[in-house]
C-alpha cells in the first residue's frame, strides 16, 4: 500500500510541475566527435584485433542466431543451448530465450563504436552489412525486435522485449550520429514510435510480468537510454516524458531487481541487494526521470540512490557485482565485481555528470576506467575477467578460494568469451572504452568546450560555425603532463575548461587561466595552430576504505603489489584465443605501517610494509593496479 500512496503523491506533484524541466549542466557531443589517440587508441585497436573484434568467431552460434529476423521467438519457442553451464543457477530457463539478443546487440554496439572511432576499414564493411540487415528486418508497422506477432507486447511473465530493443538501438543511434544517415534515423524513429503506440502512456503496463524472476523485463528499463538520446538529438520532450512513464511503471510493478524502485529508495532501512548490473544501470532511468521534470522527490531519490551506490563500490571503482549485492558493503577481498557492472556504472555516471555537472562524478568515472576496468583486463592476452576482486590472490574460478554453497563458481578467470557462464561481460568490455571516450568532452555553451575526463583524445567540432580541432597528447594517467594541440583556421575566440582532479597539489603552466570550481578555464583568442601545456603535480596519498584498509595512490592511479603466479591454459577457442587461470606461487600478505617511507619514481611506489608471515619489515614495489593479474592493493594496519 505504501508503494501506491507514494506513487500517487508523486504523480500529483508531477502534474503540478508538468511544464517545467531542470536545466542540464552540459550537452553531449554526437558520437564520433571525440576520438581516441595515444595509448587508448592503441589499446582499442588491440581489442578490435582481439576478443572484441573476434567474438563473432569465438561464439558464432550466439552472434549469428537470427533472433531479430527469421528466428524470432514465438509461443512454442524453447530455451536455447547457449553453451553455458547451469549448475546452481536458480533464475530459471526463460531468460535463456532472449539472452542471444543481449549478447549480439551489446557486442554490435561496442564493435560499431570501436571501428567507427578507429576508422577500421574491414570492420566498417562488416558494420555496414549489419546495418543493412537490421533495416531489412523491420516490419511494416516499424517493429524491430525478437518476438513474432503472437507474443510481442503481450506478456505476463519474463521477457526481453524492451531489453532486446535497447541493446540494438544504442548501437544504431551511435552509427546514425556518426554517419548522419537519414534513412537509418527514420528506421529508428519508426521503431521507437512502434513501442510508444503499443505500450501507450497511462493505458498499459510494460513492466507487468507476474511475480516471478524477471531479469529481462527489468533490464528493459534501460530503454530510457534510447529515449534520452532521442531527446538529445531532436529536442522533442515526448521521449523523456515516455521515459518517466516507464520508470514510474517499473516502480509500481513486481520486480525481482528492485533496488531502484522509489518505495525502496525512500526506505531508510533498505540496503542494495539486487543483481549488481541491474542496480548500476538503473541509475540512468532514475536520472532521466529526475531531469524530465522539475520534481523535488525525484531529485531526492536520485541523491539517495547515488549515495547508496558509493557504499557498494571499492576505492578502485569496483562496483559489487558477484553477482548480487546482497546487502553487503564493498570489501577489497570479499566482494567481487562483474565487468558488466563496471561498464554500466561508468555509463550511468557519465549520464549523471552530463546532467548534474558534479566533478566528483567525473573523477569516479576515471577511477573506474583507469583502475577497476583496466585491472580486470589480462595485460598479456586478449581476454578479461568475468569477475574480479581488488585483492586478487588467485584466479582459478572462485573468489580467492571461497566456495559458494550450491553454486559452481567459475567466473574468476580470464577468457575471450566466458561462454560457460554467459557471453555478457566480453561484449560490455568492448563498449566501455568508446563510452569513456564519447563522454570525455562536453559542451557547456556555444563557446565553451569542457574536457571532463582526462586522457589522450581528439575533439573535432565547431564553435559558432568555426571548425576547431583539439588533440590531447598525454600518457595520462601514467603521467600527468598534457599538451592540448589546437587547430583553429579562423582564429576564433572560445573557452576551454579542463577538469582539475582533487589530488592535484600544483598546476604548472605558462597559460593565463582562472579556476572556476574544479575546472581550469582558459578563455582567449586562439591562433591557427596553438597549444596549451599543463602539468599536474601530486604526491603519494594513502586512502582508507570503510574497513580501515589502506590503499596507495598517485594521481588517478592505485598501486598494488603484484603476486607471482603460475599461468594455466584452459579452453582453446582457436589459435591465439584461450582461457587462462592463475595460481599464486606464494601466500605472503603485507601489512601497512605508519613509517612506510613511501616514495614514487618511474611509475612505481617503493614502500616499507610488514610481512605478515615473518613479522619483518620489507621494502616492496607497487605498480599500477591496472597492470596486474594477482595482487594485493589494500593493506591492513600492522602497527
Amino acid at each position: 500500500m505504501k508503494k501506491y500512496i507514494l506513487l500517487i503523491a508523486l504523480a500529483a506533484s508531477i502534474q503540478l510541475s508538468a511544464q517545467n524541466k531542470p536545466v542540464e549542466k552540459y550537452k553531449s557531443f554526437p558520437f564520433g566527435t571525440v576520438k581516441p589517440s595515444g595509448w587508448i587508441q592503441t589499446q582499442m585497436q588491440y581489442d578490435v584485433n582481439g576478443f572484441v573484434g573476434k567474438l563473432d568467431k569465438l561464439v558464432p552460434d550466439l552472434i549469428n542466431d537470427p533472433i531479430y529476423s527469421s528466428g524470432r521467438l514465438h509461443k512454442n519457442s524453447v530455451s536455447k543451448d547457449l553453451g553455458n553451464l547451469k549448475d546452481g543457477d536458480a533464475e530459471g530457463s526463460e531468460q535463456y530465450k532472449w539472452w542471444n539478443s543481449e549478447t549480439q546487440s551489446n557486442w554490435w554496439d561496442g564493435y560499431i563504436r570501436n571501428v567507427l572511432l578507429l576508422n577500421d576499414k574491414e570492420g566498417l564493411k562488416k558494420v555496414q552489412k549489419h546495418i543493412t540487415e537490421v533495416i531489412k528486418s523491420q516490419d511494416e508497422d516499424g517493429y524491430i525486435g525478437i518476438y513474432a506477432k503472437d507474443l510481442r507486447y503481450n506478456f505476463k511473465s519474463e521477457n526481453g522485449e524492451l531489453w532486446a530493443k535497447t541493446t540494438m538501438f544504442r548501437g544504431l543511434l551511435a552509427y546514425y550520429e556518426f554517419s548522419q544517415d537519414k534513412k537509418l534515423f527514420s528506421v529508428i524513429e519508426k521503431a521507437i514510435n512502434n513501442v510508444m503506440i503499443n505500450y501507450p502512456i497511462g493505458k498499459s503496463s510494460p513492466f507487468y510480468s507476474g511475480e516471478n524472476f524477471n531479469a529481462g523485463v527489468s533490464h528493459g528499463l534501460t530503454f530510457t537510454d534510447v529515449l534520452d538520446k532521442m531527446y538529445q538529438i531532436t529536442g522533442d520532450k515526448k521521449y523523456i516524458e515516455y521515459a518517466r512513464f516507464l520508470y514510474l511503471d517499473f516502480c509500481k510493478t513486481y520486480q525481482s531487481e528492485k533496488d531502484a524502485q522509489l518505495e525502496n529508495i525512500f526506505n531508510p532501512d533498505y540496503k542494495l541487494q539486487s543483481h549488481g548490473v541491474h542496480t548500476f544501470e538503473h541509475l540512468r532511468p532514475l536520472t532521466v526521470a529526475a531531469y524530465s521534470i522539475d520534481n523535488a522527490e525525484l531529485q531526492k531519490a536520485l541523491d539517495i540512490y547515488t549515495q547508496r551506490i558509493e557504499k557498494v563500490t571499492t576505492l578502485t571503482g569496483g562496483a559489487i557485482g558477484d553477482e548480487w549485492i546482497a546487502q553487503r558493503a564493498a570489501d577489497a577481498t570479499n566482494t567481487g565485481y562483474e565487468y558488466c557492472s563496471l561498464q554500466e556504472l561508468l555509463n550511468s555516471y557519465s549520464m549523471l555528470f552530463q546532467k548534474q555537472g558534479k566533478s566528483k562524478t567525473a573523477e569516479a568515472i576515471e577511477t573506474t576506467f583507469y583502475n577497476a576496468a583496466q585491472g580486470a583486463r589480462n595485460p598479456n592476452h586478449s581476454c578479461i575477467a568475468y569477475l574480479k576482486t581488488d585483492n586478487s590472490y588467485e584466479m582459478e574460478g572462485t573468489k580467492n578460494g571461497e566456495i559458494e554453497p550450491n553454486r559452481k563458481q567459475i567466473r574468476y578467470k580470464y577468457s575471450p568469451a566466458h561462454q560457460e557462464v554467459a557471453v555478457c561481460c566480453n561484449p560490455n568490455a568492448g563498449r566501455i572504452t568508446p563510452y569513456f571516450i564519447e563522454n570525455s568532452w562536453l559542451l557547456e555553451n556555444e563557446t565553451t568546450l569542457v574536457n571532463a575526463l582526462l586522457g589522450p583524445t581528439k575533439l573535432e567540432t565547431k564553435v559558432k560555425n568555426n571548425p576547431i580541432a583539439i588533440e590531447v597528447v598525454t600518457e595520462y594517467p601514467y603521467e600527468n603532463k598534457f599538451n592540448y594541440l589546437i587547430t583553429n583556421s579562423n582564429q576564433a575566440s572560445f573557452t576551454i575548461k579542463i577538469r582539475k582532479p582533487s589530488w592535484v597539489t600544483e598546476i604548472v603552466t605558462t597559460e593565463n587561466y582562472k579556476i572556476e570550481g574544479d575546472f581550469i578555464t582558459v578563455a582567449r583568442k586562439f591562433s591557427k595552430s596553438d597549444k596549451i601545456q599543463i602539468e599536474f603535480k601530486t604526491e603519494i596519498r594513502v586512502k582508507q576504505d570503510a574497513n580501515q584498509e589502506n590503499y596507495f595512490t598517485y594521481g588517478a592511479l592505485f598501486y598494488a603489489k603484484a603476486i607471482e603466479a603460475e599461468e594455466l591454459k584452459g579452453r582453446n577457442y582457436f589459435e591465439g584465443f584461450d582461457d587462462f587461470s592463475y595460481k599464486s606461487k606464494n601466500n605472503i600478505r603485507y601489512q601497512f605501517i605508519e613509517n612506510n617511507k613511501a616514495a614514487y619514481g618511474n611509475n612505481q611506489i617503493k614502500v616499507n610494509a610488514k610481512n605478515s608471515n615473518t613479522n619483518e619489515v620489507e621494502e616492496i614495489t607497487l605498480i599500477p593496479f591496472g597492470k596486474t593479474i594477482l595482487r594485493q592493493v589494500s593493506f591492513k594496519s600492522g602497527n
